[in-house]
């Protein structure tokens, strides 16, 4: 084994856990804020490196990443208020409209960096926007969501080790039908057994198997499109942000698709 390899890997896993954990679990209603808006600015930014290498011969104009930047923290402030006041959805809307306008009437039309900037906001910052809401509804939604992700990945890698002989996809040859099937199985198993013995009495057992269904089916398609859009960028990791790990659209890329689908199942059968 390559012992400082590993201790690097360690200690970025380490340094990692404790700010997702202290913007889960911190009381105070800005931690959660504060953890997703640096969560969207540092995948805002890889994003963007990536769709600038797919699309080499477009102009990407170097206000571009910035405005978009802000477009996101106006998603994540203003998604959370929707269940309350409606009236905060022209944000949404407004941000898109911007983007189309500004990069159309740039000295050079820049209509691809514009329609990417509106896909970056859908892909990460509106996301972001459901971890904080789920959040505010209880803190013990995203926590286990994060954990069954957590799960589902080592749980796949485990089993793939053993039993995996059947490639998953060419994205990502590493996986195995063995593994992903196992993993997914295994996560939700452990969802049911949490659901059993959880305090949480307000939510059944069938709540958390359905949020362990999210994080194992759409955390592999999460990590099968990051996966494809870093082939299609010819590169092997998003980012260095973490040594050892990779980059933030690395380590977000399941969560990133699985919150869409836990919020929209949390908001229509969760909440009372």
């Amino acid at each position: 084994m390559n012992w400082p390899v590993f201790f690097t890997r360690l200690g970025s896993a380490i340094i990692f856990a404790i700010i997702m954990m202290l913007g889960l679990l911190y009381s105070h209603p800005m931690a959660i804020f504060i953890l997703a808006l640096l969560i969207q600015f540092l995948c805002i930014r890889e994003f963007f490196g990536l769709v600038g290498k797919i699309f080499p011969d477009q102009h990407f104009p170097g206000w571009l990443m910035w405005f978009t930047q802000v477009a996101g923290v106006l998603v994540v402030l203003s998604v959370p208020m929707l269940i309350t006041t409606p009236g905060y959805a022209f944000i949404l809307m407004l941000c898109p409209i911007l983007i189309l306008l500004c990069t159309i009437l740039d000295k050079k039309t820049a209509l691809v960096a514009g329609f990417a900037a509106i896909t970056g906001l859908l892909y990460i910052a509106l996301p972001m926007a459901f971890l904080v809401t789920l959040r505010g509804i209880n803190w013990v939604i995203p926590l286990a969501l994060i954990l069954m992700i957590w799960m589902n990945d080592t749980m796949a890698y485990i089993v793939g080790s053993f039993i995996g002989k059947t490639p998953f996809s060419p994205i990502s040859p590493k996986k195995t039908w063995e593994g992903t099937a196992g993993g997914a199985l295994l996560t939700i198993a452990g969802a049911a057994v949490w659901g059993y013995y959880a305090p949480f009495k307000q939510y059944d057992m069938t709540d958390w198997m359905v949020l362990a269904l999210c994080a194992a089916v759409a955390g592999t398609a999460g990590d099968l499109l990051e996966s494809k859009l870093k082939r299609l960028a010819g590169i092997k990791d998003s980012g260095n942000i973490m040594p050892g790990h990779g980059g933030a659209l690395d380590r977000f890329d399941s969560l990133l698709v699985t919150l869409p689908f836990a919020f929209c199942y949390a908001v229509l059968f969760m909440i009372n």
